[in-house]
């Protein structure tokens, strides 16, 4: 086989190895992640172990969801809001109740 042909086939691949573990070792310090470990993942698990990094990285800085309730009760869609009747009791209403038996 060609010389050329051979560094080629076999450089190029592992150039972009060595190029994605030193970029997640690089990386990995600013998103509060071990440089080792993911530089070893990115390069020994070619292509997969590298995205792997990505998606965990991404993962981290992701903002929390919002709490879905937080504004109030559960929301009903029209079709089944005869199927079930939440009501929202206050705790004035209670106390009065108490006091009138």
């Amino acid at each position: 086989m060609d010389p050329l042909a051979l560094s080629i086939l076999v450089g190029v691949p592992l150039l972009w190895l060595f190029a994605m573990a030193a970029y997640a070792y690089v990386d990995a310090p600013r998103h509060g992640m071990n440089p080792r470990k993911w530089a070893a993942i990115s390069f020994f698990v070619p292509l997969f172990g590298f995205f792997a990094y990505i998606f965990e990285r991404d993962e981290r800085n992701r903002e929390p969801e919002p709490d879905l309730f937080a504004d109030g009760p559960f929301e009903i869609h029209k079709s089944r809001a005869d199927e079930a009747q939440f009501s929202v009791r206050n705790s004035t209403e209670d106390d009065d109740d108490d006091q009138s038996s």
